[in-house]
């Protein structure tokens, strides 16, 4: 679906306009290209005294081929990012060394620029004082996520202090905040925990040899995420309804990948695609649940059978499936279970008590498997999009469909890809310390901010 309005605003005419009446001004958003380099310029390093991932951190920017600013530099420069330690910020009146390191350069950060804050989980902090100073840096991001502009993206990522191997589980997180692959998140908190990693020998091609099933892969965001896990190595399980198998073959025969129709609401849904899966490539490394269905209904107009749809394959049918794959230990140790929530299931949304019910499960979902599968060395993620521009969103009303688009610091729509490439992040090996995560594809929306 075409955001003409975007469109419009790229042109002479549309940049004039918008700067005249301060209409809303849609930035190019830097998306991932493989062989793209991980930054448009320099990154500029900054840290709080006693900041513990200083040193990890600038060996992975090295390692990516990312050139590291001179600080001390009299020289005015641009930056591709800004990274900023506040480990070792322990009081809140150490908190002005953040306004110290980004209030030089908040007019320094190229389009489509990156801002990173590093952080201790409160949790883990050894007083109250420096657990609230931590607590205090996802406003500072959230605030400069919506306040850089031009298509800027800000994040905060809290370490575990148990890690012992903090580059290796780090990196991945790095790299994916820095590319284009995030284009589209803003504004997220991160959690890096101790959880096993394992760098790719490419990165390029970080889930090569990795059998990875898709549900929902026939159209839309299902057929983004099949054709960017099969780019970035694995070999896909695309898996639909049989009233799309047409489509679903067309997605599989693109990819290289297989395909497999399955209504998996059946009682024998979950027992099949188990079988299936053992008898082909005895494991599946990667589950994406991307499979799910609208009913929309206000809670007093909907019927039975709406609710009950909704619930069962949004949630219900994701909860039977990993049962059996994990009973018939089918998933190996470095498995990840990924799904997809939605901002409705953080928010709420009117006409949508039964989406809403079934993404905030999702997130339940999530919440309550990381820890019991943390021993197996299974991670479980969630990813929940804002308003992404798909068939589905095209059919909503004009004036509601321009307000999702707009109430976002991006002010602009998402595209498939956008969630697919977090996904793909979420699913590599390397990203074996990030679990128990609710990552929102929104471009930071205003929606359950």
């Amino acid at each position: 679906m075409t955001d003409r309005y975007a469109s419009f605003v790229q042109s002479a005419a549309g940049r004039a306009l918008v700067k005249r009446l301060g209409l809303p001004d849609p930035p190019r958003l830097r998306r991932h290209h493989p062989g793209d380099p991980l930054l448009p310029g320099p990154a500029l390093l900054g840290a709080a005294s006693g900041g513990r991932l200083t040193e990890p951190v600038a060996k992975i920017l090295t390692a990516a081929g990312v050139e590291l600013a001179d600080p001390a530099s009299a020289d005015p420069q641009r930056y591709g990012a800004l990274l900023f330690d506040a480990t070792g910020i322990t009081d809140s009146t150490e908190l002005r060394q953040l306004y110290d390191f980004f209030h030089p350069q908040a007019r320094a950060v190229l389009p489509s620029g990156r801002v990173i804050v590093l952080g201790t989980p409160p949790q883990e902090c050894a007083t109250p004082r420096e657990a609230t100073a931590q607590r205090a840096l996802e406003g500072l991001v959230r605030s400069i996520g919506k306040e850089f502009g031009r298509g800027t993206t800000a994040q905060l990522v809290y370490v575990t202090r148990t890690q012992s191997d903090i580059r290796t589980s780090l990196e991945s997180t790095i790299r994916f905040l820095l590319s284009g692959r995030s284009a589209y998140v803003s504004g997220q908190v991160i959690r890096v925990g101790g959880g096993a990693a394992s760098a790719p020998a490419d990165w390029d091609r970080p889930l090569d040899g990795q059998v990875v099933l898709v549900t929902g892969a026939a159209r839309g965001i299902g057929a983004a995420l099949a054709t960017v896990l099969a780019r970035d190595g694995a070999r896909v399980v695309a898996l639909d309804i049989p009233a799309a198998g047409d489509a679903l073959a067309a997605v599989a025969n693109d990819i290289g990948g297989t395909a497999v129709q399955l209504d998996l609401t059946a009682p024998d849904a979950p027992t099949r695609l188990a079988e299936h899966l053992a008898s082909r490539h005895g494991r599946v490394d990667v589950v994406v649940h991307n499979a799910g269905i609208t009913r929309d209904k206000t809670l007093g107009r909907m019927d039975a059978d709406r609710w009950d749809q909704v619930i069962d394959v949004n949630l219900s049918s994701q909860e039977r499936i990993n049962d059996v794959l994990l009973e018939r230990e089918l998933m190996p140790a470095g498995g990840r279970i990924i799904s997809v929530s939605s901002i409705a299931g953080i928010a709420g949304n009117r006409g949508q008590t039964n989406y809403a019910t079934s993404k905030a499960g999702v997130i339940g979902l999530v919440d309550s498997l990381a820890p019991a599968l943390r021993e197996r060395g299974i991670s479980v993620n969630a990813v929940a999009p804002g308003f992404i521009e798909t068939r589905l969103t095209a059919r909503i009303p004009l004036v509601v469909r321009e307000a999702g688009r707009r109430m976002n610091s991006l002010a602009q729509g998402g595209l498939p890809v956008d969630v697919a490439e977090t996904i793909g992040w979420l699913a590599w090996p390397a990203s074996g310390a990030v679990s128990g995560n609710v990552v929102r594809v929104c471009g930071q929306s205003l929606l359950g901010a």
